[in-house]
């Protein structure tokens, strides 16, 4: 299943060409996830934006034509470092390593993005068609995890009755969910919810037998 492409149908501004340009685009998408993760979506304006990367408004449009449109390159980037990560287990025929292994590599790569995930979360509660494009996206991700769930279902010990579409779906909801409570958490508390789930996932799919 391929990903969601989020700038599909966008109309976006030409991909900057000169260094220059692309060194402000880079800076403005800098300053939205600040800007977001500290207001929201709603509070953040352009012109907020734009004072934090220490550019014109103007040069805001030179790249996006609106917050929204900024939105979606944001989370399109997000989903682009998602389809990046490698699902194939790091340690074969250990299922409890290749759960936390695969938590953990997710949450390395994907915290920088927590300012663009706040801004979304609130976005889609008052625009149907983005509230669209997350069923889409959960409907992506969440294939991702069934893949990795299939091949854990093939190793000793594991319960041959497992619901795995709803195991699937479980842990797809625990990573955006912990995606989104993530800025308020430190590192341990985070290592933590990791582990925990990381548990309950081997407990749910595997025999006590297989520790």
């Amino acid at each position: 299943m391929t990903r969601p492409q989020l700038l599909d149908g966008q109309d976006l501004p030409a991909a900057p060409l000169q260094r220059r340009s692309q060194d402000n685009r880079s800076r403005l998408k800098a300053a939205a996830l600040a800007a977001f993760g500290e207001a929201g979506y709603e509070r953040t304006s352009i012109d907020a934006i734009a004072r934090r990367a220490s550019l014109a408004t103007g040069t805001v449009y030179q790249h996006y034509r609106s917050k929204r449109q900024l939105l979606l390159a944001l989370m399109d980037d997000l989903l682009e470092q998602l389809g990046q990560l490698d699902l194939k287990p790091a340690h074969a025929g250990d299922p409890r390593r290749v759960l936390h292994d695969l938590l953990t590599r997710a949450f390395a790569r994907d915290l920088h993005y927590l300012g663009a995930y706040r801004a979304w979360q609130e976005a889609v509660l008052v625009d149907a068609d983005l509230l669209a494009k997350q069923n889409a996206i959960h409907q992506w991700t969440t294939a991702r995890v069934m893949a990795v769930l299939q091949y854990l279902q093939r190793l000793p010990g594991a319960r041959p009755d497992v619901d795995l579409q709803g195991l699937a779906t479980v842990l797809d909801s625990f990573f955006w969910s912990l995606l989104g409570q993530a800025s308020r958490m430190t590192d341990a508390e985070l290592k933590r919810s990791i582990a925990s789930v990381t548990h309950l996932m081997h407990h749910a799919m595997f025999t006590d037998a297989t520790r």
